[in-house]
């Protein structure tokens, strides 16, 4: 059943997500994405003080990921409920089994970004050194990087399907899908 905004209950009409929760989805999303970006494109900074610092971004910006993603999985159970769901049946379904995995990937790579310093061992700017706790096992390095990517790699995946879907929601179906979750005030087209 295709819904729209003129066919939508009137219980769902012009709801949206609260301020704490868009906020912390567009912070999630942002985050997600420039780690990724860093994440191809770090080997290319040369060797030194440039790729330690391209690191080190890295590293900062997965820290502050899994703080939002505490904070996010927080705020979450804690609201008790969300919004009534504009999509029933199979829609409404493949809607809760995405969100999940995007929370699961999103705990998984996290998790498997700092396992990977753990193993590894960094510094941060410089300033400050992250201790190896398994010096010299380059096979667990190698091993647990590769998750990392393949779980980063995943994600991303599913974030864009994640995407294409809110745009399919707010282009085709016509619903208040998107503009649930956009900033109050902004234009919703």
């Amino acid at each position: 059943m295709q819904t729209s905004i003129l066919t939508e209950p009137a219980e769902t009409q012009g709801l949206r997500h609260d301020p704490t929760t868009i906020w912390l989805h567009w912070a999630t999303a942002l985050l997600v994405v420039l780690l990724w970006v860093i994440g191809q494109t770090i080997d290319f900074a040369p060797r030194g003080a440039l790729r330690t610092d391209y690191r080190s971004v890295h590293i900062v910006a997965g820290i502050t990921l899994a703080v939002v993603l505490i904070t996010r999985i927080a705020w979450r159970l804690s609201r008790g409920g969300m919004l009534p769901p504009l999509d029933t049946g199979p829609l409404l379904l493949v809607a809760r089994v995405t969100h999940l995995a995007l929370y699961a990937l999103m705990v998984a790579t996290v998790g498997l970004g700092l396992f990977n310093i753990w193993v590894r061992g960094d510094t941060l700017f410089g300033l400050v050194t992250l201790p190896a706790f398994e010096p010299g096992n380059t096979a667990l390095r190698r091993t647990i990087g590769g998750w990392h990517e393949l779980a980063a790699n995943v994600l991303l995946i599913v974030a864009g399907l994640h995407a294409a879907a809110a745009l399919f929601h707010h282009l085709l179906l016509r619903d208040a899908t998107l503009r649930r979750m956009w900033f109050a005030g902004a234009r919703n087209r």
